[in-house]
This record gives structure tokens, sequence and C-alpha cells, in this order.
């Protein structure tokens, strides 16, 4: 029990030391917690042989998605490249292709019904700033009082994947609703949406919990997540000519092949085009 936990101690230091967000390292801890309780043994008396066994384990009996077979695979490749110091052991690890999957997009008349339908100005303002400014939930739920520059009209993202801050669009839609929200809950620490989750932090299922419900009532029958949002607002500045290049720093996306995935949902596109059915005598 000492000997794992030690090995868990260092895989979390190892992680903490390249950077990883607080969610990769629960999500990898937990990987590799799960690979080793499928042995009842210490991932270092592991090799190979028991790293393939458990792949098609994850594969045939518990039928995870493509997503989640790469993220068991990438937290024991970790394990087993970086804190075990063992690279060989994991040398033909296999990747799944991943399908690809045209995201759900609510439309602008389904967007006003969910925001109509939320309870609070706290959940409402979370909601609006992950269409209208195109946030993560978790950069929605780390945002500070501070973040939010109502002269410049600007929200700075400081708490983005990888790092990568960004500047983003301040609706005066949005700003309204936030100085509402302000108002009503005066938010007491540097937090603009203080709750009981990790560091003081509203929750990213609280988040979702809300949409869902504001759903139910608004009788949309898409299914929905915080991510639908984003979503939402990418396609939507799409279809309404915003360049891809643009789009993409809005987005705080590294590779512009991320922000291009935007392309297959983008209608308005689509039905621009005329058949070359059309063209035929």
């Amino acid at each position: 029990m000492i000997a794992k936990q030690r090995l868990r101690d260092k895989m979390r230091e190892d992680l903490e030391l390249r950077g990883m967000s607080a969610s990769t390292i629960t999500t990898y801890l937990d990987c590799a917690r799960r690979f080793a309780e499928h042995f009842e043994r210490s991932p270092g008396a592991l090799g190979a042989p028991e790293i393939r066994a458990f792949l098609l384990y994850l594969l045939h009996e518990r039928k995870v998605a493509p997503s989640s077979f790469n993220v068991y695979a990438a937290a024991i490749r970790f394990l087993y490249t970086v804190t075990l110091d063992r690279p060989e052991t994991i040398a033909r690890m296999p990747r799944m292709r991943v399908p690809m999957h045209i995201p759900v997009v609510l439309t602008t008349v389904e967007v006003s019904q969910l925001l109509a339908a939320l309870k609070t100005d706290k959940h409402r303002a979370m909601v609006m700033l992950a269409y209208g400014a195109g946030l993560r939930v978790s950069e929605v739920c780390k945002l500070r009082v501070e973040d939010i520059d109502p002269k410049r009209m600007l929200i700075h993202v400081r708490h983005a994947k990888r790092g990568r801050e960004r500047y983003v669009m301040l609706s005066p839609k949005l700003l309204a609703t936030l100085r509402a929200y302000w108002k009503t809950s005066r938010p007491c620490g540097p937090q603009l949406f203080p709750g009981r989750g990790a560091n003081g932090l509203f929750s990213r299922k609280g988040v979702h919990a809300a949409i869902v419900s504001a759903a139910l009532r608004a009788g949309i029958t898409k299914p929905l997540s915080p991510h639908t949002l984003r979503h939402s607002f990418a396609t939507h500045l799409l279809d309404a000519g915003t360049d891809l290049r643009t789009l993409q720093v809005l987005l705080g996306h590294a590779s512009l092949k991320s922000t291009m995935a935007y392309l297959h949902v983008s209608t308005a596109r689509v039905q621009a085009i005329p058949s070359p059915l059309d063209a035929l005598g």
C-alpha cells in the first residue's frame, strides 16, 4: 500500500512539473489507479502483457469510446515513460482512431429559449459567457472579477487550456447580466463565481446541471452540455462570415485544424453552395 501511494504521489508530482491542468492530473491518476486495481498489483510489477490485456479489457468488456481508450493509453504511457522511467514497456502502445462526429449546435432561437428558462442571474451569466464569448466551462468557472474589462469591453481569459491566455469580446447584453448578478450576489472573493467545488470555484457539474434543467423547461430535446454553447458560438460566428483565423484566436485553439472542424457544422456555407445538378441543361 505504501509503495502504491508513493508511486501515485510521484506521478502526481511528475504531472505537476510538466504543467498539466488539475483536471488532467485527476484523470491520469484515476486511469492509473484503475489499471493497478484491475490486476491488484502495483504498476511497477506489471509490464507490456498486462498493459495489452487491460486495454483489450477496456475495449471488449468495458466497451469504452475511442476517445476514452486514448485517455487511458495516454495515462499509462505517461506512467511508464516518465514516472517509472520504463519507456520500452510501452514502445508499441496502440492509439485508436476517433471517428469524427458533428457536434450538437443550438439554433439562435433555442439559445434564447435556454437563457429564458434559467432560474438565476448566476446561471444565466455563466451560460451567456459560454455562448456569448465562446468560453470553455472550466474557463467560465475560473473567471475572476478583474478579468472583466467594461471600459474596453473585453474579457481576459487567463486560465485557458494549456496556458494559452487570450482576450474575447464582452457583449453589452452579457455585461448587463453580469452587473445584475453582481448586485444580487455580491461575490466576496476574487472569483466571479465562487462555489463549493475545488479551490472554492463553482463546479462544472453545477453548470451542466443548470443547463440540462433549463433545457427541459424550455422543451429543448437536443442532448446538451456546457460545450454545446461553445460549439454554437463558433458555428454562429462562422455562419455570420467570421474568418477562420479570427475564430481560432477567439476559441484559443493552438491549431487551425481544430477550428476547421466547424466548417463541417456551418450549414449556412453549405446552403450557399449551388449543386452541380442545377448547372445541367
